[in-house]
């Protein structure tokens, strides 16, 4: 079980199940997600479905919530343009 994680976190280009192992989803979510054309697949064949592990790793990292310290740094930022104190 190892070897395979391991093999699957060295591959360039990844099957549905690989990609789905790899993001921790399952293998429905992920088709759901191609269907939509949410997430970066390719389909060389028309019908299998391949993932770029770097395009996935974009993917997964998109769209990132802030903390509570980048809110209050953005705040006293927004408040020291203003003249306003908190």
């Amino acid at each position: 079980m190892v070897v395979a994680q391991t093999m699957v976190c060295t591959k360039e280009v990844l099957t549905t199940d690989e990609a789905a192992k790899y993001m921790g989803i399952k293998v429905s979510y992920l088709y759901k997600l191609t269907a939509s054309k949410a997430i970066p697949h390719y389909k060389p064949n028309g019908k299998n479905c391949f993932f770029k592990r770097t395009e996935l790793e974009q993917w997964l990292t998109t769209n990132p919530v802030a903390t509570v310290a980048d809110l209050t740094a953005s705040a006293q930022a927004y408040c020291m343009t203003k003249k306003l104190t908190l």
